[in-house]
């Protein structure tokens, strides 16, 4: 049968499932420092759900997922839910929030850099 390599973190009881269903498959643990840098990369996976979600149902279920990983990380991390208030709190401050519905058709080359990735229109 056709292997397929996905290289990425998974759910625990996601081997059970292939087991269940007959596949072959190999897990491995991570390390700490491979954890944490999966656990970031996965975010932007679950968020990826997002937009191609169908329904409201589907929706929930991708934020779901999305909330899942973000606690996870601040469980790793050690980030107390005070302290992600206070920060999310400064970037509100800061930046603001969206409420206005703005939307960046473009602007003048500043130097400044998001972090945001490119998705396809």
């Amino acid at each position: 049968m056709k292997k397929i390599y996905y290289h990425k973190l998974i759910r625990d009881k996601i081997p059970e499932k292939m087991k269940k269903a007959g596949a072959s498959f190999v897990v491995k643990k991570l390390n700490s420092k491979k954890y944490e840098k999966e656990l970031i990369k996965k975010v932007g996976e679950e968020s990826d759900g997002l937009l191609v979600a169908k329904s409201k149902d589907e929706l929930v279920s991708e934020l779901a997922d999305v909330v899942e990983v973000m606690e996870e990380i601040k469980k790793f991390k050690r980030i107390s839910h005070k302290k992600l208030k206070e920060a999310r709190k400064e970037n509100m401050s800061r930046k603001g929030g969206f409420k206005k519905r703005l939307y960046l058709v473009w602007a003048e080359d500043t130097g400044y850099r998001t972090n945001e990735r490119k998705y396809k229109k």
